[in-house]
């Protein structure tokens, strides 16, 4: 969405001018509030450095941090601060106690205090297009009672309209001034938080309360921090992403198992693969996702539950080629990603998604949820994260794969705890252990498919150094879900190597 230059200010972070819809309003009030440690200093500098590379004078006003912190700050970015003008008010705030009885930017109240005079000198100086006020905080400490306060903040208000300054306040919120809360005075603001989950890195995330003037985006969105400053992944609606598509139909390459499917599956359709652990799960994704990717197709892999090296080795063996998977990494056509749930929040890892699928991803594979899901018991609303993310593949025409573990091996299986997606899938591929005479075979079967006819039968699956086989329907057999089925006569089953 292209910003309106002459309404709005870029705000130099990226994705905070979606969540904002065009970015700080020019000549606008805004108060960036967040406890220590939640990246307002490192989000002021970032709009400070946009704001200059464009050619404008900036003024970073510091109550808190001293030049030295602010140059630790950019260096551990790769960051300058040259080209900025720094007013450093870090040795003389204190002065401000003094001017207790009466309000900072009125001189016909009373005489200027150093610390005043220093702002005004400093903004008449620089003339600056835009401000950065890192300090509300010592100065609500410093006003003495919450009257002086308000009034403070008013003239500050007061003082930058008059020049059309864009102006950013940032506050610790390390005191709060009884029933006075600073954004009723300011035209926007800006929540940061950081909380720390019981195990992974801290989860960070953000929100706006008001911007006046001007629309923008509600709720939670998740950020992070990393080197070369903060980044913010705004909240996915997928009611913003309708695109039109041409409906297709994507084969395993597996002759038997398009059979099952009626051709294969759907584009802009979402499949659940569910069985136990190691019947063949993840096997079957890839038999999609090396199929779109011989036809000329993007991929998209994103692994949760074991090394990408693993899944790439056991891809190549499985699906024997003129190509293989390390082939079409290199051309292009395979993203495949090692997720790490402990290092990743939910924001974080549908922008990852939305990337690939920018990038002209078709096949999304997800596996699995169980690791997605388990490794972060401390995020709420998972399930409608996915909900969200699995409705913008689909309008984008993504066949988009998930894997689910559930619980067990033969017989009793759960549902695999608190996994329960099934509703979000369009088709269902079930898996199963089953006995037959002393040995441990697989079956699969078709548990629904919403975009077209499928097959009802269960077929046997065998995966072997040969490749996959889906056999005939298992119709000699009775009770084969139960684990322990009853063999009434017929055909033979097959053995490894054997086609169906």
């Amino acid at each position: 969405m292209p910003i309106d230059q002459q309404r709005f200010v870029p705000t130099g972070v990226p994705g905070l001018d979606h969540v904002l819809m065009g970015g700080f309003l020019r000549e606008g009030f805004y108060l960036v509030q967040g406890d220590p440690g939640s990246g307002k200093t490192t989000l002021a500098l970032q709009y400070t450095f946009g704001r200059r590379n464009a050619g404008e004078n900036c003024l970073y006003i510091t109550l808190t941090e001293s030049p030295a912190d602010l140059e630790n700050t950019c260096r551990s970015h790769g960051w300058s601060l040259e080209g900025v003008e720094v007013c450093d008010l870090t040795r003389s705030a204190a002065n401000l106690a003094g001017e207790s009885e009466a309000s900072v930017f009125h001189p016909s109240e009373t005489e200027l205090g150093e610390t005043t005079r220093a702002v005004l000198a400093a903004v008449e100086s620089v003339n600056p297009a835009h401000v950065v006020f890192d300090g509300l905080s010592e100065m609500r400490l410093l006003s003495g009672n919450p009257l002086i306060y308000r009034r403070q903040l008013l003239a500050l208000k007061d003082f930058f309209a008059q020049r059309k300054v864009t102006v950013l306040l940032l506050d610790d919120r390390s005191s709060a001034f009884a029933d006075i809360q600073p954004e009723s005075l300011v035209g926007g603001n800006v929540v940061l938080e950081r909380t720390l989950p019981e195990y992974g890195r801290a989860r960070r995330r953000m929100y706006t309360t008001k911007v006046r003037g001007s629309d923008f985006r509600e709720g939670y969105h998740d950020y992070e921090i990393v080197h070369g400053g903060v980044i913010v992944h705004p909240r996915l609606v997928a009611a913003e992403h309708h695109e039109k598509f041409e409906r297709g139909c994507l084969s395993s390459g597996v002759p038997n198992l398009d059979v099952m499917l009626a051709g294969g599956l759907s584009t802009g359709s979402t499949t659940l693969l569910l069985g136990p652990a190691g019947v063949g799960k993840s096997t079957i994704a890839m038999q999609f996702a090396v199929a779109a990717m011989r036809n000329g197709q993007k991929a998209a892999s994103y692994v949760f539950d074991e090394v990408l090296d693993t899944l790439i080795d056991r891809t190549e063996k499985l699906c024997p080629g003129d190509r293989n998977v390390r082939d079409f990494m290199h051309a292009g056509l395979l993203h495949a990603q090692q997720v790490d749930p402990a290092e990743m929040s939910p924001g974080a890892f549908a922008h990852e998604v939305r990337r690939a699928v920018d990038e002209g991803a078709k096949v999304v594979v997800i596996d699995s949820l169980n690791g997605y899901m388990n490794s972060m018991p401390e995020e709420r609303f998972l399930t409608t994260h996915l909900h969200e993310l699995f409705a913008y593949l689909n309008q984008k025409g993504v066949v988009t794969i998930m894997v689910v573990a559930q619980h067990g091996m033969i017989s009793g299986m759960s549902s695999g705890g608190d996994v329960d997606v099934s509703y979000l899938a369009d088709t269902v591929l079930l898996f199963r252990y089953f006995e037959n005479r002393g040995e441990i075979l697989q079956a699969l079967s078709v548990f629904k498919k919403r975009t077209g006819s499928h097959e009802r039968t269960l077929r046997q699956l065998i995966i072997s150094e040969n490749g996959v086989v889906v056999g005939e329907p298992l119709r000699e057999f009775r009770g084969v879900m139960t684990g322990v089925p009853v063999f009434e006569g017929g055909r033979a089953m097959l053995r490894d190597g054997e086609k169906g």
